[in-house]
Formats: structure tokens, sequence, C-alpha cells
């Protein structure tokens, strides 16, 4: 019973409540492939949103991840400008709870409103089953999740 509580007490706190640990591929300034079909093409990394990291390191995101990004290339109404957005693709391999080893090809974005909701209406390419469960509306627009 003493478990339960202290479980459920990490929880309130906010420790245990988004799952496995993912390996943080990418770090600030990082370039990521735009995913979805707003107009933007590659975006650049410019903050994680609630990373809490040490003095002097570097804040680095992961799969499924909300992240602050500058458009680089893309339409001109959608370059120069920073958005929100949720990691569905990294390079880096991770490692899930069943113990499979998963990779992606490139490291991809869809760009999101600050309430969470899709600025696209589809996603080009695989999304990350862990990208999937924590935005729901990430994936219902995904064609394929891996």
């Amino acid at each position: 019973m003493a478990a339960k509580a202290r479980q459920r007490a990490l929880i309130a706190k906010g420790m245990l409540g988004h799952g496995p640990k993912i390996s943080r591929g990418l770090p600030t300034g990082a370039l990521l492939k735009c995913a979805d079909n707003t107009g933007a093409r590659e975006l650049r990394l410019i903050q994680v949103m609630g990373y809490k990291g040490g003095l002097r390191r570097y804040p680095s995101a992961a799969v499924g991840d909300r992240i602050t990004v500058s458009v680089r290339h893309g339409s001109p109404d959608m370059r120069k400008k920073i958005f929100q957005a949720v990691i569905v693709r990294q390079r880096k391999p991770y490692r899930r709870a069943e113990g499979v080893w998963i990779q992606f090809e490139d490291n991809a974005a869809v760009i999101i409103t600050p309430d969470g909701e899709m600025k696209g209406s589809e996603i080009r390419g695989p999304v990350a089953k862990e990208a999937a469960e924590r935005w729901p509306r990430i994936a219902s627009a995904a064609s394929i999740i891996i």
C-alpha cells in the first residue's frame, strides 16, 4: 500500500506521468524537417518547453516533446516566424520498454498552435508511437504510426 501512495505522490509531482525515458537526440539549434502541409519546409529548434537541465547544459528534446521553432525555409508567409511544434521523428536511436531500439531516417516535427491543435491538416511520413500517444490530434492526422 505504501508503494502505491509513493507512486501517486510522484505522479502528482509530475515525475512519473510521461512514461519511459527516451534518449534526447535534438539539442538546441538542430534543424528539423517540417512533416505537415503548413508551408514550412525546414525548422530550427530554439527552445524545449518544460526542459529542466543543469548549469551550462544545452537543452535537448526527444520524440513527443513540445518545442519552440523558427522557420528557416518555406513559403514567404511562414519564413522568419516562431511557432510551437511537436517532434514526431528523431535520428538518434532510443529504446522502447519492450526492448526494441527505434531509429528514423530524419528529424521531423509538426507545427501546432499554443493550445495543442495541429496547424496543418496532414502529416507526411511515419510518426513515432510515443508522439502519437502523447498528442491525440497528431495521431488522428498520421497516416503511419511506428
